[in-house]
């Protein structure tokens, strides 16, 4: 009978099962006594059997041993989506994971339901199997890269993030083994394992932990060629000929190995390392998870350059800091004393000539500026050390910023200079260190400015806050580079290639005193040309 419950002819049914035998899709039904009555030629191929001739007596034991649930576990016959249909259920899209020995895994989405006659007697039931192995893995991919991005949120080092990277590749893939390689610059850029995941509960043999050699091995050939490598079955690679490379296959199929594949990890153009998977069955979809592989080697890559950065970083910045404090307290003794005898022969030049009375002062001029120098390095060292503390008090910044200015005028290059100042303005600071900021914005201003041209001073306030700006006719600063100048020993281009002469401390130090304060500094345009310094303090 036929699921109408018409009767089916013997032309008929030699139809139906060229039909069902001709399809790509499992196809496997029962009768009433739940007797496997009917089993196509795809199904067979699927679970092992041969494809012709009877249905195997024992087909339903034999299938029990391979079934597994979407979650893995095994499936007892009666909760297959086939016995559940004989029972009335109507089975839609279920996964059902088959395992055979020596096999890859496999995903099927079943559709299951019962046959009635005309009498809505039940007759058997038939399901109905499409394999969905890719769509799966690609599914599972998407969350492993998920969880990959995860892992390295959370991890500090490589070190650190690779055994959760490796276990949720691993997991994805089903496979029982993952290694990652990373080149070790400090060891002469050779390849070595920074962590690996095992599932398989084997005893430590060598198979991991092993240093690879250039051009030899699957890991080996990945580093020397950038390209990913795909070995179905190790045991049959006749390519892997040399000593070492015997030697690795022979621990592979100890392992119960089968299957490699090897991906590089890149940065831009530049090789990182080398993450290798290995396979206990042969795998199929080679394509595929070569491009999900790459894509969770590219992951990793991306993780691994920024920690490298960010640590050259690091110590580009200890580095600079150790050059700063050295420079700085091997700089000062020596000044101190060249800086005092130079003073008192400038002073003291009477009996000398014109020319020795010139060189007195350039001498004396000279060591002062150095001694300027090793003061700003100290004084950056004692911020980034956290040992330069401000001595706060009420200060008058109207007062402070008119004694600036005075000094500036007795250098004879601030006629110019213009201020617009309230009678009084009150606010917490360390005068000494603010009177520093303003030094050396003032002598900026000069020292950038044609002679003659104006310098602006204005201090306005309101409640909570103060505003000083500093604004001069001078070359300027280039917008790109406004806020690199307050880097330490950074020098804008335009003044470069001037010529102009100078540290490149003053800004980064009077930024570092503005912030302890708790203000702000910035530099905008001044139209037409020229630069506004802008410093914000607050006053509570």
């Amino acid at each position: 009978m036929d699921v109408l419950g018409a009767p089916i002819t013997p032309d008929s049914d030699a139809f139906l099962g060229a039909l069902l035998e001709g399809l790509s899709v499992g196809v496997v039904a029962c009768d009433a006594a739940g007797r496997v009555a009917f089993v196509n030629r795809a199904m067979r191929e699927v679970q092992g059997f041969p494809p012709d001739g009877p249905v195997p007596e024992n087909y339903a034991e034999s299938a029990e041993q391979v079934l597994a649930g979407a979650d893995l576990r095994p499936m007892p016959w009666a909760q297959t989506p086939l016995m559940r249909a004989l029972r009335g259920e109507h089975i839609v899209a279920e996964d059902v994971v088959i395992r055979c020995p020596g096999q890859p895994v496999r995903v099927f989405a079943c559709t299951a339901q019962p046959i009635y006659d005309a009498a809505n007697r039940v007759l058997g039931a038939v399901a109905i199997a499409h394999e969905v192995t890719a769509l799966r893995r690609a599914e599972r991919f998407r969350a492993c890269h998920l969880a990959v991005e995860q892992v390295l949120k959370r991890a500090a080092t490589v070190r650190a993030a690779a055994p959760g990277v490796l276990r949720a590749v691993s997991v994805t893939l089903g496979w029982p083994c993952a290694e990652l390689f990373l080149i070790d610059e400090a060891a002469g850029c050779g390849l070595r394992s920074v962590g690996h995941w095992d599932s398989s509960g084997a005893e430590p043999d060598g198979f991991f932990g092993h240093v690879p050699h250039l051009g030899e091995g699957i890991t080996g050939r990945v580093w020397e060629s950038g390209r990913a490598i795909w070995v179905p079955d190790i045991g049959a690679d006749q390519s892997l000929r040399t000593p070492y490379e015997r030697e690795r296959v022979e621990i592979c199929i100890r392992r119960g190995i089968r299957t490699i594949l090897a991906v590089p990890v890149h940065d831009g153009t530049t090789l990182l390392g080398v993450l290798t998977c290995y396979a206990g069955a042969q795998e199929r979809h080679e394509d595929l998870l070569t491009v999900l592989m790459d894509g969770v080697a590219a992951q990793i890559g991306v993780f691994v350059a920024l920690r490298r950065a960010e640590e050259l970083a690091r110590q580009l910045a200890r580095a600079q800091s150790d050059f700063v404090d050295l420079v700085g307290h091997e700089m000062r003794t020596p000044l101190t004393s060249i800086t005092a005898n130079a003073t008192i022969l400038a002073e003291e030049s009477a009996g000398m000539d014109d020319d020795g009375r010139q060189m007195a002062r350039t001498i004396a001029r000279n060591a002062a500026t150095l001694q300027r120098i090793a003061d700003a390095l100290l004084d950056l060292a004692g911020i980034d050390g956290g040992h330069l503390t401000l001595e706060r008090r009420r200060v008058d910044l109207t007062a402070l910023v008119t004694d600036a200015i005075a000094a500036a005028c007795r250098t004879g290059r601030c006629e110019a200079v213009s201020a617009d100042l309230p009678p009084r303005l009150e606010l917490p600071a360390d005068p000494a260190r603010l009177r520093q900021v303003l030094d050396d914005l003032l002598a900026n201003a000069i020292k950038y400015s044609p002679p003659g041209a104006p310098i602006s001073v204005v201090l306005r306030a309101d409640a909570t806050t103060a505003e000083l700006s500093i604004a001069d006719c001078g070359i300027g600063t280039p917008e790109a580079e406004r806020e690199r100048v307050f880097d330490r020993f950074f020098r804008g281009s335009n003044v470069r290639h001037q010529g102009t002469h100078g540290s490149g401390l003053g800004l980064s130090l009077a930024r570092a005193i503005v912030h302890l304060h708790g203000g702000t500094i910035r530099l905008t345009g001044n139209h037409p040309t020229g630069t506004v310094v802008r410093v914000t303090l607050p006053r509570c």
